[in-house]
């Protein structure tokens, strides 16, 4: 925007979509959000392994602390929980960051097991992963609602696990039932043990059938075991190999666009995208929307969301979620386009904040009839800021960054 007096007024990029009659809290949440949340978990789950590999490098488990004496099987418990607590974490911590809400309840189930750990050893050396649980539960507490994201499974991903559960289910019960046709088999504890190493097809040879009705049994086993256990291993790494590949072609999946919220949208690829995308803080959330493979698939490599597909799509636009963004920049080379462009977004989103580059100055009207909000004509920013260069104004390093910008009102 150009002053009317001829004073330029310094404002950075944010600015553009983030009034200044908005003034968040931030210096809290930067310690208490969710990202915070995410790495004190992290923390955790790395603390959890080493201390578990502590605990079983031990020729006998130290049982000093105040739960020693009622935890049952607490020996067994200080040997292994550290290492067993530590898998689930960091998987949890991996559905944190990605905002799921079983992720939440897992780790708000998980970490009072892990808690007890170090009030069942009594050692001083796990004081801090005592600390670091007891900040994180009120932290999750904190950001509960932020972890919202539903699982999103597909129906052959649920039907998978359903049935992996089902074998599961059918091998103990059945196992147990039979447990007097089988060769040490005695309890519970055998007859899901005597399953896993079924279905895993490892096999030790401790626990055999000796009669053909158990033999048949564990048969059927093997059979319905590892024909879930198949594919539901497909039905679950599919999905994630699909999202890499996705990535190394500039591509953002379905369960990723539907994670962007008060995110910045980048309509088109032009040769003022790379600076843009340089001042926007790193905390900021964007996407860039271009057709542009060649530019989607560098910027997917510097770690930037794209979605590689044409940017004057409504609908591509609402898989880009521009009706919970927070603004929208329009910087393409075409103006043509650029004016779709707008256009679709103010279709999308009524109330989005719009800026443009116009690269003809003719067009500034253009874009400033379908609706920008803001629109900053490239030809005047060079040329104001060529004359000052040639003219050394003193003024010239005052106001470069608002050079050539036009409001609504003032095109």
């Amino acid at each position: 925007m150009v002053d009317s007096q001829g004073q330029s007024e310094e404002r950075p990029f944010e600015e553009v979509f983030y009034p200044t009659d908005r003034v968040p809290f931030v210096e809290w949440r930067e310690f208490s959000g969710a990202k915070s949340t995410v790495a004190l978990m992290a923390a955790i789950t790395v603390l959890g392994f080493v201390t578990g590999l502590s605990n079983l490098s031990q020729p006998q488990p130290v049982l000093e602390g105040p739960l020693a004496a009622v935890l049952p099987l607490s020996g067994t418990f200080v040997r292994f929980a550290g290492v067993l607590f530590a898998f689930p974490l960091g998987l949890v911590t991996v559905g944190l960051q990605r905002r799921k809400r079983i992720a939440w309840l897992a780790a708000m189930a998980l970490l009072p097991g892990l808690a007890l750990l170090p009030l069942t050893t009594g050692r001083t050396t796990e004081v801090p992963l005592l600390l670091l649980v007891f900040a994180a539960i009120p932290l999750l507490a904190a950001n509960r609602d932020v972890f919202s994201q539903t699982l999103d499974l597909s129906s052959l991903q649920i039907a998978a696990l359903t049935s992996i559960l089902g074998v599961g289910l059918y091998g103990t019960v059945g196992a147990y039932g039979l447990r007097g046709q089988f060769l040490e088999l005695d309890g519970w504890g055998d007859a899901f043990y005597y399953v896993v190493v079924t279905i895993a097809t490892v096999g030790y040879g401790d626990i055999t059938p000796v009669t053909a009705e158990a033999k048949l049994f564990s048969l059927s086993v093997i059979l319905l075991g590892t024909g879930a256990f198949t594919v539901a291993v497909g039905a679950l790494i599919g999905p994630a190999i699909e999202s890499r590949m996705a990535a190394a072609f500039g591509t953002m999946t379905a369960s990723e666009l539907s994670l962007l919220e008060d995110h910045v949208v980048v309509l088109g690829y032009g040769d003022v995208t790379e600076s843009f995308l340089e001042r926007i803080d790193e905390e900021t959330d964007l996407v860039v929307v271009t057709e542009n493979a060649d530019a989607a698939s560098r910027l997917a490599g510097e770690g930037v969301e794209v979605l590689t597909d044409d940017p004057t799509d409504e609908s591509v636009l609402r898989d880009a979620r521009v009706e919970a963004a927070s603004g929208v920049a329009v910087a393409g080379d075409d103006d043509a386009e650029n004016v779709l462009a707008v256009l679709a977004a103010r279709n999308v989103n009524p109330d989005v904040r719009i800026v443009t580059v116009a690269n003809e100055e003719t067009h500034v009207r253009k874009l400033d009839a379908v609706g920008a909000d803001e629109i900053i004509d490239l030809r005047a920013i060079g040329g104001r800021l060529l004359g000052e260069s040639v003219l050394e104004s003193e003024e010239a390093g005052s106001g470069r960054s608002d050079l050539g910008r036009r409001d609504r009102e003032d095109a």
